[in-house]
């Protein structure tokens, strides 16, 4: 069905007027999906986590949507390994909580006040979109001056405790963007490309923290270590920075396999190797009898932190983004692993809102080389299946998991 905005916004305004208003409604076992053609359905669909390993499909009167406020239809949103650890232990104590913030989605609904996007570009009806933060009274964070803080000072959609609003996660029909948030205008990124933008910000930020270190050059040997999604995005954003040399180390071939796909140069399986010596000296091998002038440690395991300060020559570099939640210790010798080779090291955690804008390009710029970004995300569910997307996440059985709204 063809409609201006104008007869939309007559069939908003008459949607709103029946509205209850806000009030919490009883969970339904089997809601109906969102309404297609343009309507604005009464109530909406969210999945509320209630307890460990369980998600309910519930349903609930869609907000009023205030001057300052975005009504946004979700399309699409991936699984994090963030969304994994809350559903498997809740280390956040959240539940009950609405997951999912790698999501995107359609506007169909504007307050008055929203002109732009937090980049300055136009926003209307019909534009898809991605969130990043919801801003605090925290002058560091700006759009423009972003190296003092990271977004772990922001607060996240996907990450909200549940209110009298409900929809504030992206594992959902419909995502309320409140007035304060950061929201970009990504129409021209097809479905699964936003849905990547947020773990691919990672490691753009990852990169760049990489690069204030003076040795990540375009001749770099690098080794990434870690080939899930984490890993692997790693490697694509090296390889379009120009970085050709670069050695992925894992223990799964399949992904060994894909890694090769998104840039990596060579490969080494861990399984094959007893100690930490011998792993050291495949890495060596794969670069043709030099060790690595940098590495990227992309996995949440301490033996693996502690193992790849053997993989780096004297002088090199290193950036430890795994953990991004509490992992346990490493155990590291500081005298060899750092002082004797005067290693240099970053710590990465998530994203500034300028790495954010960043990765859009980073985008067009990995499908325009050919690399094969959208096989990343290898399995999708709908959202009344989230518990089994959550399962088959946790299995490890692909890579991106994602929930699909059709």
């Amino acid at each position: 069905m063809d409609m201006n905005n104008k007869s939309i916004e007559e069939i908003v305004r008459k949607v709103l007027e029946d509205m209850t208003g806000g009030k919490k409604s009883a969970p339904a076992a089997a809601p109906a999906a969102p309404v297609s053609g343009g309507a604005i359905p009464q109530k909406a669909r969210v999945a509320m986590l209630v307890e460990k390993e369980k998600y309910e499909i519930r349903e609930y009167p869609l907000p009023e949507v205030g001057d300052s406020d975005i009504l946004v239809k979700v399309e699409g949103c991936g699984i994090c390994g963030t969304d994994a650890h809350e559903f498997k232990r809740d280390p956040f104590n959240l539940i009950p909580v609405v997951l999912g913030h790698e999501g995107t989605g359609e506007i169909v609904k504007m307050g008055k006040n929203v002109k732009k996007d937090s980049a300055g570009k136009d926003l209307k009806i019909g534009d898809k979109v991605v969130t990043c933060m919801i801003f605090k009274d925290n002058p560091d964070i700006t759009m423009f001056d972003l190296n003092k803080q990271n977004v772990g000072g922001a607060d996240v959609y996907g990450l909200l405790p549940d209110d009298n609003i409900h929809f504030n996660g992206w594992f959902s029909d419909y995502l309320l963007v409140r007035g304060g948030s950061t929201i970009f205008n990504v129409s021209d990124l097809d479905l699964y490309s936003r849905i990547l933008i947020e773990p691919c910000a990672v490691l753009v930020h990852a990169v760049e923290r990489a690069k204030t270190t003076g040795i990540l050059r375009f001749n770099s040997r690098v080794v990434v270590q870690g080939c899930g999604p984490i890993g692997l995005i790693c490697i694509a954003v090296l390889r379009t920075m120009g970085i050709e040399n670069i050695t992925a180390v894992d223990g799964e071939e399949k992904r060994l396999e894909f890694a090769k796909q998104m840039g990596a140069t060579k490969t080494v399986n861990f399984k094959e190797y007893k100690g930490i010596e011998c792993l050291a000296k495949a890495v060596e091998e794969s670069f043709d009898g030099h060790l690595a002038d940098f590495a990227f440690q992309c996995t949440g395991s301490p033996v693996a932190h502690a193992n790849i300060y053997k993989f780096v020559r004297n002088g090199g570099g290193l950036c430890e983004l795994g953990f991004f939640i509490n992992g346990g210790d490493a155990t590291i010798n500081p005298h060899f692993d750092i002082c004797s080779k005067e290693l240099t090291m970053v710590g990465s955690w998530v994203y500034t809102l300028r790495d954010y804008a960043t990765t859009f390009d980073f985008l067009k710029r990995a499908k325009g080389i050919g690399l094969p970004m959208d096989k990343l995300i290898t399995h999708t569910f709908p959202l009344d299946q989230i518990n089994e997307a959550h399962q088959t996440n946790l299995r490890m059985e692909g890579l991106k998991i994602a929930i699909i709204n059709k």
